[in-house]
């Protein structure tokens, strides 16, 4: 697996490409301008991948802004083995974790094999997502929280917003865990 993080937006969103096999899943699509945009699609251009995936850990805008711009523009092919499946649907090994909360649509993506989360809002380094916001609840995030404990401590967090981290780093120095 090989994960490349973007950061976008005013608000440095994580943006992942992730090749898994014969897949790229794009995580969380906000690439907002088109500057953005067109470094998203050099990087796919340069490395000839295709998107096979697009998955989304909530939403928030900065987490869809680029998620219209991405369907119209790098999934319109006449090829159609390198159309994309339907938002949310999970490659072969991968995992959706409920993790309502920061909002009530939010999820976590688990690649057990490869000992991976994507986190979205739901976890940060050291901190999780705000639960001011519409849909927002912190005794539903603390919930969501105790599924990430579960987890095996070596598990690499990619968050929405922010740096890797491991469930093992945060259960020994995250305040919410």
């Amino acid at each position: 697996m090989n994960i490349k993080t973007f950061y976008f937006n005013p608000f440095r969103e994580c943006t992942y490409i992730v090749q898994d096999g014969d897949n790229t899943i794009i995580i969380d699509p906000g690439m907002l301008t088109e500057k953005e945009q067109a470094r998203f699609k050099e990087y796919l251009d340069e490395h000839h991948l295709m998107p096979t995936h697009i998955l989304i850990t909530h939403t928030h805008e900065d987490h869809i802004c680029g998620l219209n711009w991405l369907q119209s523009t790098m999934l319109q092919t006449p090829d159609t083995k390198h159309q994309t499946s339907p938002i949310n649907q999970l490659p072969e090994g991968w995992q959706l974790i409920p993790t309502p909360g920061h909002k009530e649509d939010a999820v976590c993506f688990y690649v057990p094999k490869e000992g991976v989360l994507f986190s979205g809002d739901t976890l940060f380094q050291e901190s999780i997502g705000r639960t001011d916001l519409p849909g927002g609840d912190m005794s539903v995030l603390i919930r969501s929280l105790e599924k990430l404990k579960q987890l095996p401590p070596e598990t690499v967090v990619y968050p929405g917003h922010g740096y890797t981290t491991t469930i093992a780093h945060e259960i020994e120095y995250n305040p919410y865990f």
